[in-house]
C-alpha cells in the first residue's frame, strides 16, 4: 500500500507560479512512475506529467515549456513546479504512483489549483 497527500494548491493569476508537492508514505521502494494529473470541471481527468525511477519526464503538450516534474527520493516526494499559469491550467490536480512488480496504481485526494484572468 501507498499513501500520497498532495499540497501547494491555491488561486493565483494568470502569469503566476506555484509548487505543487505529493508526500508518499507506506511501501514507498515498490514506487516506479510518479505523475500528476488534473482534472477540469466538467471534463475528463488527463495526463499533465510522470517521471520514472531513472528521472525520465514526459509531459503533455499544453505544459511543456512551462512545468516542471520532479522527484526528491530521500523525502518521498515528488512536485510539479507550474509556471506561467493560464486560465486553461485550472482544476483538481491529482497525484498517482505506479509500483513495480506488482503494477498497482495509487491517488491521492487531489489539491485544487484556479487561475485567474
Amino acid at each position: 500500500q501507498v499513501q500520497l497527500v498532495e499540497s501547494g494548491g491555491g488561486l493565483v493569476q494568470a502569469g503566476g507560479s506555484l509548487r505543487l508537492s505529493c508526500a508518499a508514505s507506506g511501501n514507498i521502494f515498490r514506487i516506479s512512475v510518479m505523475g500528476w494529473y488534473r482534472q477540469a470541471p466538467g471534463k475528463q481527468r488527463e495526463l499533465v506529467a510522470t517521471i520514472a525511477s531513472g528521472d525520465t519526464t514526459t509531459y503533455a503538450d499544453s505544459v511543456k515549456g512551462r512545468f516542471t516534474i520532479s522527484r526528491d527520493n530521500a523525502k518521498n516526494t515528488a512536485y510539479l513546479q507550474m509556471n506561467s499559469l493560464k486560465p486553461e491550467d485550472t482544476g483538481v490536480y491529482y497525484c498517482k504512483v505506479r509500483t513495480r512488480y506488482v503494477s498497482n496504481d495509487y491517488w491521492g485526494q487531489g489539491t485544487q489549483v484556479t487561475v485567474s484572468s
